[in-house]
């Protein structure tokens, strides 16, 4: 790790600067920092050179790299990815130092702190509805709330390798994180269609409501007729 890290003023790092005070950082931004022992620094308003070219380099990856790409997985993305940048990022001169990527890099290493053993548990908290069928949305992928959840919407917790969701504060339900998207995750004792109110036309033998491709009370062709004779009006059925 850098012992600092230089930091545009969004909002995931920089809460504000009341006057004559110090900057307010992002809480969440120094528990990581204080995970990898960093120091955060933000930059001065409105002087973008100050952080120099740290956007090219996605640029760079994702135009020589991902696009035209195909991958399998994770897995495979990763393998490739290492491929890429042992030959072709980190074996280039670099058009700016003028100099070979990964020998620059290994003259600094020495000065980088080292990481710690274990890995900063990040959280990404969102608000989502929950749908008609009890699931929530996340990544592309279904995820499933208990039958008895009463609000629509829920706050979730994604972590790395798990889906954490929240109602009103407690925890309802923990998925594990699917890979892919389409895909759904339905808990036992979960409900996967919600309870659906019958409307009623009063009296005996009224239809009720149900979704397309749903079995429904048959009626004979007769009972059809009569409807669209009352439809239509005196006059209008021969």
């Amino acid at each position: 790790m850098p012992r600092q890290i230089l930091y545009d003023r969004m909002k995931t790092a920089v809460l504000g600067e009341p006057e004559g005070e110090s900057i307010v950082y992002n809480p969440s931004l120094l528990a990581l920092a204080a995970h990898y022992r960093f120091s955060p620094r933000a930059c001065q308003p409105y002087r973008a050179k100050t952080k120099g070219k740290v956007e090219r380099p996605f640029r760079y990856i994702r135009q020589d790299f991902f696009l035209g790409g195909r991958f399998r997985n994770l897995e495979d993305l990763n393998t490739q990815l290492a491929h890429w940048l042992a030959t072709v990022a980190n074996a280039r001169t670099h058009g700016t130092t003028g100099r070979v990527v990964a020998e620059h890099f290994a003259q600094e290493r020495p000065s980088l702190l080292a990481l710690p053993a274990g890995v900063f548990n990040a959280t990404l908290k969102l608000e989502r509805r929950i749908s008609h069928e009890g699931m929530v949305s996340v990544g592309g992928n279904l995820y499933s709330v208990p039958e008895g959840t009463r609000s629509r919407a829920v706050e979730v917790h994604t972590l790395a390798h798990e889906i954490r969701i929240f109602e009103a504060g407690r925890l309802i339900a923990v998925h594990a994180v699917l890979e892919g998207r389409g895909q759904r995750s339905l808990l036992p004792g979960h409900r996967q269609f919600p309870r659906r109110a019958q409307k009623s036309a009063g009296g005996a033998g009224a239809l009720p409501l149900h979704r397309p491709g749903e079995s429904v009370a048959r009626r004979s062709l007769a009972f059809y007729e009569a409807v669209g004779r009352r439809l239509a009006g005196p006059g209008r059925v021969s």
